[in-house]
């Protein structure tokens, strides 16, 4: 996935360079449903997947969209049981929601995502500690806010000194050092070499001095929690997540100077593709206007979304809300993002009252939200009028199959295979929120919240209980 370019006439003395384009596309899989993303594709003709220059499916018959009643000032019912609630789905929950193992305060919210009709409420307005579901939210605001086929830059553009290049970040959290990247297809360090290389020896440039450029970013690089093994420091120029091995997901020590490994990394390729790079990279800034000497792009926006949700990646979760923030105009930083994120909601329709967005991945206590809004989200991902907010659906773990879910709801449990949530877990809180087709043939979202767990092992098999009464009740 790359784009390089060589810019004639540099003003940079020692590089007068030839011009040339080379673009090479291609969706992001890495076995993540690719016959999933076109069904999805077909609810609409403007999202999902690639289908090449052929003619787009015919749009497939779709629910109704969601009514008022998911969005802003609906009435929602303060009881455990709405009086449009089911019976059958009442009688399965209320007796589940109220397992002490669960904690001492718990929430729930179901709707029908086709007619936005709340068939089961428990304090659904209460705003909670979502841990890791409020990726969801991240999801959608991140969405709303570029669309599924943004992609994010990374380049190298002549610096202000003569001889000089500079590595400038974009925030691809995508982006690898690895000649094979194990997380899939995404911005690749090595194919950037390898065009900066040609451009520089097009020119008749075998040595250069190396510097990059992580501004682009703003604000504290460490996440408030402090130094921790689930997310590396956030800066816009980040390789590998700053793992030191081949793990694409799940707590590992990170780099404590991304910025600056990705640029020794890209120096050692460099080299070996006969480009000599004296010294040591330096941060520094890059000229305005300055024309890129090569290119290299991020998987698209939805396969980011996607890896996300699937595998709960933190550094792509704050990556995304920095980017959502960029869009709106905001710094890149944890407060900016807050800001565009609850704004992007906002103007989705969502009902942020009450609610804060204070980081992209949910590993802090700061956040508030209420499973009402996260089946909100949910409902408009599955409205046929937003097919931008296909991937949230899409990218949500398969109860018995895929990603924080492999081993949840597995096996025998009449939900494997057709539940589908993201899951939520810090310590004394444990979250479930997402989707299922019922035995009516209803698309329904659902969320649980909970909090003051004693045991979090003994809290997921509560809630996987009530997320499979979910998918089983009449």
């Amino acid at each position: 996935m790359k784009t390089w370019q060589l810019i004639a006439g540099s003003a940079v003395a020692g590089l007068a360079l030839s011009v040339a384009t080379v673009t090479a596309a291609g969706p992001w899989d890495s076995g993540q449903r690719k016959a999933e993303r076109e069904r999805v594709a077909s609810w609409s003709r403007t999202g999902g997947a690639d289908h090449g220059a052929g003619p787009l499916p015919e749009a497939a018959p779709s629910a109704p969209g969601v009514l008022g009643a998911v969005g802003p000032g609906a009435p929602r019912k303060e009881s455990a049981v709405g009086a449009a609630a089911p019976d059958g789905l009442a009688a399965a929950l209320k007796p589940l929601l109220a397992d002490p193992a669960l904690g001492t305060v718990r929430t729930a919210s179901v709707v029908d995502t086709a007619t936005g009709a709340v068939l089961y409420e428990a304090g659904a307005r209460d705003a909670m500690t979502p841990a890791s579901t409020i990726k969801i939210v991240t999801a959608a605001a991140a969405l709303a806010a570029l669309g599924p086929e943004h992609r994010i830059r990374t380049t190298v553009v002549p610096g202000a000194a003569p001889g000089q290049i500079l590595l400038v970040g974009g925030g691809d959290p995508s982006l690898t050092a690895k000649k094979k990247s194990p997380a899939g297809s995404g911005g690749s360090l090595v194919a950037l070499a390898a065009d900066t290389a040609q451009a520089l020896k097009a020119a008749g440039t075998d040595s250069v001095a190396l510097a990059y450029d992580d501004g682009l970013y703003s604000g504290p690089v460490r996440h408030p929690i402090g130094d921790n093994p689930n997310i590396a420091p956030v800066t816009a120029l980040t390789a590998d997540e700053g793992r030191p091995d081949d793990s694409t997901s799940g707590p590992v020590e990170r780099s404590e100077d991304p910025s600056k490994d990705a640029a020794r990394a890209f120096a050692a390729l460099l080299a070996e593709r006969g480009i000599k790079v004296s010294g040591q990279p330096a941060r520094a800034k890059a000229p305005a206007g300055a024309q890129p000497l090569a290119t290299t792009l991020s998987t698209p926006l939805g396969g980011l979304v996607e890896r996300m949700l699937t595998n709960s990646d933190n550094d792509i979760a704050e990556a995304l809300a920095r980017q959502t923030a960029l869009a709106a105009g905001q710094p890149a930083s944890f407060e900016g993002a807050e800001k565009a994120v609850t704004d992007r909601l906002a103007a989705l329709g969502i009902d942020v009252a009450g609610s804060r967005f204070a980081d992209g991945s949910g590993l802090g206590r700061a956040d508030k939200v209420s499973a009402g809004l996260l089946t909100g989200v949910l409902a408009a991902a599955a409205d046929p009028r937003n097919p931008q907010l296909r991937p949230v659906l899409t990218g949500l773990p398969v109860a018995g199959f895929t990603g924080t879910l492999r081993a949840r709801n597995a096996g025998a449990s009449p939900a494997a295979g057709v539940l589908r949530a993201k899951t939520g877990t810090l310590s004394g809180v444990n979250s479930l929120a997402g989707t299922v087709v019922d035995p009516a043939g209803r698309l329904l979202a659902f969320a649980f919240l909970t909090a003051n767990s004693a045991d979090g092992p003994a809290a997921e098999k509560g809630l996987d209980k009530l997320a499979a009464a979910v998918a089983t009740a009449p």
